[in-house]
């Protein structure tokens, strides 16, 4: 039977929808409680919606009875705070799984690139429902970090690279998609992330901010490319050799983040 998907994201697995141009009140973000959860980077959440409306960020699968990213419970104590990005999260009208705030500090592209990762989302995910899809509101004015997809983890000539000004939104098939943000600076980086179920609502959200699947990448010099290109592929290596040396295999598994 298989997934429903949006025909938007079919081609390049993204789409980046117009900028949000109102204002949020930066206690939306700031005033909330995070969490320690590793993703790509240094990072915390703060979860607005969880498997159980739980300040925690786990798998649903992870609980008791396991299941899909959908039909999170929204958390009184965390929404109260954060009312526009509650809101912002809901205006779809889509299935909600987990949805939270990401706090990550500053990087280097190396450290993006060695970062990249895949979602796990449809993990027990019935056949012939929706497939689970995650959007990204990025909340800080972020002019110079860029969000960097690739179908390939290792492949440079594929890779896309997203400016992440505030109100920045796109929606991202990240089970497909390897995925990282670039950030430099000095401030961390907030960033609303939600897990939607595609379907009609979904498409209807996308048609109406004018969804594109093609955008001209972030300019990157070539130099630049390289050297972060050689640095994560020295990572990659260290990695797979300090696991054989313990005897162990390395699997690049999809992250729950």
């Amino acid at each position: 039977m298989g997934y429903i998907k949006s025909a938007a994201l079919e081609e390049t697995g993204y789409v980046v929808l117009d900028s949000y141009g109102k204002e949020i009140d930066p206690q939306e973000w700031l005033s909330i409680e995070y969490v320690d959860w590793k993703s790509s980077g240094d990072t915390r959440f703060a979860p607005l919606a969880s498997a159980k409306g739980e300040i925690e960020c786990n798998g649903f699968w992870n609980h008791q009875p396991p299941r899909t990213d959908k039909d999170g419970v929204w958390i009184p104590e965390q929404t109260a705070k954060a009312p526009t990005l509650t809101e912002r999260a809901l205006e779809p009208g889509s299935n909600v799984g987990r949805c939270r705030i990401i706090e990550l500090q500053p990087n280097t592209y190396a450290d993006c690139l060695y970062n990249l990762h895949q979602d796990d989302n449809n993990r027990l995910n019935p056949d012939g429902t929706g497939w689970v899809v995650r959007s990204f509101f990025n909340l800080t004015d972020d002019k110079d970090s860029f969000f960097v997809l690739r179908e390939n983890r290792t492949d440079p000539s594929e890779e896309t690279r997203i400016a992440l000004p505030a109100g920045a939104q796109l929606v991202i098939d990240t089970q497909r998609l390897w995925h990282a943000a670039y950030h430099p600076g000095d401030e961390p980086r907030y960033c609303l992330i939600t897990s939607w179920e595609s379907g009609p609502e979904l498409d209807a959200y996308i048609e109406k901010y004018n969804g594109v699947n093609k955008v001209e990448s972030v300019p990157l010099d070539q130099e630049t490319i390289d050297a972060a290109q050689a640095e994560q592929e020295r990572r990659i290596e260290a990695r797979r050799a300090a696991l054989a040396a313990r005897g162990q295999r390395e699997v690049l598994a999809m992250s729950e983040a």
